[in-house]
């Protein structure tokens, strides 16, 4: 029986399995939204019912975003908070986000997601924590987005419970019981979560971060996650802000105060991370704690750069988050890759972070942060069939002829040529397989202005 596709005429493949096979003139081959087979120019390539050409570029795994906002497209760049630190920003933004229903989650998600695509991602998480009162279930909302796309998508259901009244940062209408907050998780997860390999939907249970939620709903929600056997995942550490509020209120530096609540396990994984030491790196990594590294988000809101070599090598799973596009606008998981590049090299030294690194960690680590090693992120024989193929042609790329994986990270900026999801082409010649791209941008437009006070 021939394969249902065959990627073909690769100048290489970028396997990043277990021994980081890098196969020139290489082919992948397909079938029912599962690798066949991989191989070089020298390997005999299997008949398919259809050959996609990568014509001499490079083809990775798809890349896998570990942490974002999805809904904060709709307040893309927005000026007064272009300039503001972390807490600041967010209690302006707050109450702009109230107008959050399941039309802006559904139109918000599809945006994003496609964006994503277009930059190679066939994976992407969404940390969704504002569930303002009426709004309706916004996170399946964003499941059907994904859905109509045919993105691969982990949905974390996130959760506020203190609001301003509570010495939180929160206003009152978009933070929710604790009870129910636990109750609308379970439902969640019997509703969407999909165990089988290949799924294209997991849920995992997302307390937005120490000053909005409870320590008794860290403890609570870390038990139910055991019970259900779902990941956890939430902000930790992202700045200075961060530190002094949870020593202040805990009496604990976050790490600490995370470790307390039952958290620091390997079944979770945490946005940002940037300000542990290095004995929190070592307990981090000791327990298998994943980390989404957001190196724009980072960068714009001047956190700081984290100590994603170390936290590597002490044993933590690191993946790239494009964060929410309110912070980090871009939302490019090729972009976060040259950023985690460039800050790696800058905090850890020039030889400490290579582009094979940086694709590692886009690729490799971002499915073991999601708990699905060995199934996402490396092309080889069962492993699920999401890839990217990369044009190096045109001005940009000229000249690059001795490594093609340095040319196509340290060059550029680049979008995916093809991006396949399960088999299937969502992006295409660089355009967005799907119809209704400019009806969805004309709705997103109408939607966002909502959200945004015109002076």
């Amino acid at each position: 029986m021939p394969a249902d596709l065959v990627v073909a005429n690769a100048g290489l493949v970028a396997t990043m399995d277990d021994d980081r096979r890098e196969l020139a003139g290489g082919w992948v081959a397909v079938t029912d939204g599962t690798i066949d087979a991989v191989g070089s120019s020298t390997d005999p390539r299997p008949d398919a019912a259809r050959v996609l050409d990568a014509d001499g570029g490079l083809v990775t795994p798809g890349l896998v975003n570990t942490h974002h906002h999805l809904f904060q497209n709709l307040t893309r760049a927005y000026a007064p908070m272009t300039n503001a630190p972390l807490f600041g920003w967010l209690q302006t933004l707050y109450p702009l986000w109230r107008a959050l229903d399941e039309e802006a989650a559904y139109v918000s998600a599809w945006v994003g997601l496609a964006e994503l695509a277009l930059s190679g991602c066939t994976t992407s998480t969404d940390h969704l924590y504002l569930h303002p009162r009426g709004a309706g279930d916004l996170i399946t909302a964003e499941i059907g987005a994904a859905r109509d796309l045919g993105m691969r998508f982990h949905p974390t259901h996130g959760s506020m419970s203190l609001s301003e009244k509570d010495g939180g940062l929160p206003p009152d209408d978009v933070v929710w019981d604790e009870d129910e907050i636990l109750a609308e998780s379970e439902r969640l997860v019997a509703l969407h979560h999909d165990r089988s390999h290949g799924a294209m939907t997991r849920i995992a249970l997302a307390p937005c971060s120490p000053f909005s939620v409870s320590p008794d709903l860290m403890v609570r929600t870390a038990e139910l996650a055991e019970r259900l056997d779902v990941r956890l995942h939430t902000h930790l550490a992202e700045n200075a802000e961060d530190d002094a509020f949870s020593l202040e209120t805990f009496g604990r530096r976050p790490i600490d105060q995370f470790e307390h609540t039952g958290w620091c396990t390997d079944r979770a994984w945490v946005a940002h991370c940037v300000m542990p030491n290095p004995d929190e790196i070592r307990r981090l990594g000791g327990a298998g704690v994943g980390v989404a590294h957001c190196p724009s988000s980072n960068l714009i809101l001047a956190s700081g750069i984290a100590p994603v070599v170390d936290l590597r090598a002490a044993g933590s799973p690191v993946g790239l988050g494009c964060d929410g596009s309110s912070s980090a606008d871009s939302a490019s998981l090729w972009m976060e890759a040259r950023n985690a590049m460039l800050v790696g090299k800058l905090r850890s030294g020039a030889n400490a972070m290579s582009a094979r690194t940086a694709l590692e960690v886009a690729t490799r680590g971002g499915a073991a942060c999601l708990g699905r090693t060995g199934e996402l992120g490396e092309l080889r024989a069962g492993a699920v069939a999401d890839l990217a193929v990369w044009s190096l042609d045109g001005p940009v790329f000229a000249g690059v002829h001795d490594d093609l994986i340095e040319g196509w990270l340290r060059c550029g900026p680049t979008q995916a040529r093809h991006t396949i999801v399960h088999g299937r082409s969502i992006v295409e010649d660089g355009r967005l397989v799907a119809p209704d791209l400019d009806t969805m941008l004309t709705r997103h437009r109408a939607i966002s202005r909502r959200f945004q006070p015109i002076s």
